[in-house]
C-alpha cells in the first residue's frame, strides 16, 4: 500500500481514500475500539480544558463532537482527532474574558474561515517550516501558562477579585489568597495528577485521567468533602445536544475580535500539522497538509455553530488512537458518536465532579506539553537558545502571536547572518 506521498498535495479527505481502497469488518472492529479508547481519555480532558478556558465543561464537549467528528470525516490525516487543546485555554480564556461568549464564538467561527482558507491557498506547507525552536519555545510558554492557570482550583483558593489574565499578576494574586487554601481540594488535585502520572509508568494503555476523575469524585462524595465541583460552579451538564445557531455577528464585533481571530487561526494551523506530522512518523504514512487544515477551518465553523470552542488536532488523543489499533478516520468519527453518548447518559453524574481533580489532569497535560528534554537540548547552543528563549519569554509575559513573532524574526536574522558568512546572496 502507497504511504501516500504522490496524493499528499489533493484536496481529498482520507475518509474518501480509505473506502476506495476497501474497508472490512476487521478494520471497522479496530476502528470501534480505537474510537471508544480514545472518548474515555477525552471525556474528562474535553471538560478540563473547557472549565480552565473559562466557559461551562459541556461546551468542551460539544467542541470534541462537532470538531472531533468533521476533522476526521473531512481531515487529511488517516489518524487525526480533533478536538478541544490545552494549547488553546490562554487564548479562549482571554478572549471570553475580553468578548465574553458571543465574541468567542465569532471569534472560533472567523478563525475556522481564515484556517480554510489558509488551506486552500495551499499555505500548509509555510505553517510546517515554522522554526522548531519558536515551536518548542511558544509551547514550553503555554504550558507554563496552564500550569499557572490551575493553581486556583488545585489548591481551592478564594480569590478577593477576578483572577488577573496576565501570568506576574495571577501569580502576586494566588500568593495572596494562601490564606484560603483548601487542604481537601488541594490533596484531591495533587493526588489525581500522581495517580494518572504513576498510572501510566506501570499500565500505560488504561484510561488515567478518567479513573483519577472518577476515584476523586467518588472519595468527594463518599467523605462530603468541602470542595467545589462542576455542580455547584456551573450547575451540572445539560441532557441535551444544543441546535445549530449563528454566533452574533457585527462589523464592530468582527473588527473588535480580528486579532485574537489570527492567534487562533495560527495556533490551530501549527498544532493541526504538527499532531498530524507525528501521526506521520509512528504510522509511516504522509498526510495531507492542505486538506487537513481545510478540514480544520469548517471543523471551527462547526463547533460555532454548536457553541464550541477552538477546534484542533490534538497530539496526545491521536497518539492514542494509533496505539488502541485505528485503522481509519472512522475512529476519529466514532470517538465523536462515543462521547455524544457519555454526554446524554451520564450528564447528571458530572454534576458530583471536583474542579480540584480536573485541575489535576491539566497539571498533567501541562507537564506533557513542556518538550523539557528538547528544552534543555536546544538551549546548548546560542543561537537556537536565544531563537527559544526569546519566543518562550515572550509567549510567557505577552501573548502567543508576538512570541511567535519575534522568534521567527530573531531566526530569519540569524539565516541571514549565515548566509552572509558563507558569502551567499541575501534576499
Amino acid at each position: 500500500m502507497p504511504d501516500g506521498t504522490t496524493t499528499a498535495h489533493l484536496y481529498k479527505p482520507k475518509l474518501a481514500t480509505t473506502l476506495k481502497e476497501g474497508y472490512g469488518a476487521e478494520a471497522l472492529k479496530r476502528d470501534v475500539m480505537a474510537g471508544l479508547t480514545v472518548a474515555i481519555l477525552a471525556l474528562p480532558l474535553s471538560m478540563a480544558i473547557a472549565v480552565a478556558s473559562g466557559v461551562s465543561p459541556e461546551r468542551g464537549l460539544w467542541t470534541a463532537i462537532v470538531g472531533g467528528f468533521l476533522v476526521s470525516a473531512l481531515g487529511g490525516s488517516r489518524y487525526q482527532i480533533g478536538g478541544p487543546a490545552g494549547a488553546f485555554i490562554v487564548l479562549v480564556a482571554a478572549t471570553v474574558a475580553k468578548f465574553g461568549i458571543e465574541g468567542l464564538l465569532l471569534t472560533v467561527l472567523l478563525s475556522g474561515l481564515m484556517l480554510t482558507l489558509v488551506g486552500l491557498l495551499r499555505l500548509g506547507s509555510l505553517i510546517r517550516h515554522i522554526p522548531h525552536e519558536v515551536t518548542v519555545g511558544f509551547t514550553a510558554g503555554i504550558a507554563v501558562t496552564i500550569l499557572a492557570s490551575q493553581i486556583k482550583d488545585l489548591a481551592g483558593l478564594t480569590l478577593s477579585g477576578r483572577e488577573p489574565g496576565e501570568l506576574l499578576p495571577k501569580l502576586a494574586a494566588l500568593g495572596s489568597a494562601l490564606p484560603t487554601l483548601n487542604p481537601a481540594a488541594l490533596v484531591l488535585g495533587v493526588g489525581v495528577a500522581a495517580f494518572i502520572l504513576v498510572l501510566r509508568r506501570f499500565r500505560p494503555t488504561w484510561p488515567g485521567m478518567l479513573f483519577g476523575v472518577v476515584g476523586a469524585t467518588l472519595i468527594a462524595t463518599a467523605l462530603h468533602l468541602p470542595v467545589e465541583t462542576i455542580g455547584t460552579r456551573f450547575g451540572g451538564l445539560p441532557q441535551s445536544f444544543p441546535a445549530p445557531a449563528l454566533p452574533t455577528i457585527s462589523l464592530d464585533l468582527v473588527l473588535k475580535v480580528l486579532p485574537a481571530a489570527l492567534s487562533f487561526t495560527l495556533l490551530g494551523g501549527v498544532e493541526s500539522l504538527l499532531s498530524a506530522t507525528v501521526a506521520d512518523k509512528m504510522t509511516g504514512r504522509v498526510h495531507r497538509s492542505n486538506m487537513e487544515l481545510v478540514a480544520q477551518g469548517l471543523a471551527n465553523v462547526g463547533s460555532a455553530f454548536f457553541g464550541g470552542i477552538a477546534v484542533t488536532g490534538t497530539i496526545a488523543r491521536t497518539a492514542a488512537n494509533i496505539r488502541a489499533g485505528a485503522r481509519s478516520p472512522f475512529a476519529g468519527m466514532l470517538h465523536a458518536v462515543f462521547l455524544l453518548l457519555f454526554m446524554l447518559l451520564a450528564a447528571p453524574l458530572a454534576s458530583y465532579v471536583p474542579l480540584a481533580a480536573l485541575a489535576g489532569v491539566l497539571v498533567v497535560v501541562a507537564w506533557n506539553m513542556a518538550e523539557k528534554e528538547e528544552f534543555v537540548g536546544l538551549m546548548k547552543s546560542w543561537r537556537s537558545g536565544t531563537v527559544l528563549f526569546a519566543t518562550f519569554a515572550f509567549t510567557l509575559l505577552h501573548d502567543l502571536t508576538t512570541g511567535i513573532v519575534a522568534g521567527c524574526v530573531l531566526a530569519t536574522f540569524f539565516w541571514l547572518l549565515d548566509r552572509r558568512a558563507r558569502g551567499g546572496p541575501t534576499p
